[in-house]
């Protein structure tokens, strides 16, 4: 298949999208014949059925299930090309997306509020995923990322800064196990930590090497948060999180160091929005 059956194939995606011929019709914009003959004509290039025709509507085949990703997929490609496009030639305004981990959300929004201060044309939208948001399909202007330094291809990276990193313990916690004194100790402790296995964070790699044991996780900072106030186990709050009815328990070691990292792509990288947002998170969050 070539370009030209493009429309053929995001007509397909919506009748399987909606259900019915005019439910697809209304959401393209187009006269219910249209659908019909996109349909028709595409089935009949490919040579299979892609919908069962019913009194109800048409109900896809697994053909047309297969087919409906592809046209769902690269409709929300184009939608993120587009996106990206508009931003080459754009001022600053409009939308600019930030994607980086919860824990860092309220630092960013505190970076950024001068710039959206001085420009009122200018929407903040802020993304948290433990998916990596692609840059190349527009997903994001700008990535915060904490961890190892990113290595996708055509982005431009920069080291932000690093935050200091240190062990606290609600005081229930230290009163039912006492207080560590050495890593020898620690080992014996029980730890909050992340769902993932395989985390990011140096912290946790320290922390899988010494060998202790962690029977709480959580992939929300949230919900580790309230575990460790709940008394369940010491955790690793970065500098800059809020430690209220938490005690210091170590103090911050240059092995536990969060190094965050300032992601734009090579394409938007230059344009005035993406500037204008990386030079206010360099003076609000740089060292």
């Amino acid at each position: 298949m070539t370009i030209d059956t493009w429309d053929e194939i995001r007509t397909a995606w919506h009748v399987a999208r909606a259900g019915t011929v005019s439910g697809a019709a209304e959401a393209l914009g187009v006269h219910h014949a249209t659908v019909i003959r996109h349909v028709d004509a595409l089935e009949a290039r490919l040579g299979v059925k892609l919908f069962q025709r019913h009194a109800r509507g048409y109900t896809p085949t697994e053909a047309g299930e297969a087919l409906a990703q592809v046209g769902r997929t690269t409709d929300e490609q184009f939608a993120q090309l587009a996106a990206r496009l508009r931003g080459l030639s754009g001022g600053i305004e409009g939308d600019l997306v930030v994607t980086t981990v919860p824990e860092l959300c309220a630092l960013v929004v505190e970076a950024l509020a001068p710039l959206m201060a001085e420009h009122a044309a200018l929407n903040l939208r802020l993304r948290t995923d433990r998916r990596v948001l692609r840059l190349e399909y527009g997903e994001a202007h700008v990535a915060i990322r904490a961890g190892g330094r990113p290595e996708e291809p055509d982005n431009v990276v920069q080291l932000l800064c690093r935050r200091k990193t240190a062990l606290y313990a609600a005081p229930a916690y230290l009163e039912a196990h006492g207080q560590p004194e050495s890593d020898a100790d620690l080992a014996a402790h029980v730890f909050v930590g992340d769902d993932l296995d395989e985390s990011r964070a140096p912290y946790f790699r320290w922390l899988m090497a010494l060998g202790a044991r962690r029977v709480v996780r959580s992939n929300d900072p949230y919900g580790r948060l309230a575990a460790m106030r709940a008394g369940l186990g010491l955790g690793f709050l970065v500098e800059g999180s809020d430690v209220a009815g938490l005690e210091l328990v170590l103090p911050p070691r240059p092995d536990w160091d969060v190094p965050l990292w300032l992601v734009t792509h090579v394409d938007l990288h230059r344009t005035a929005k993406v500037q204008a947002a990386v030079a206010a998170l360099k003076r609000g969050l740089g060292a």
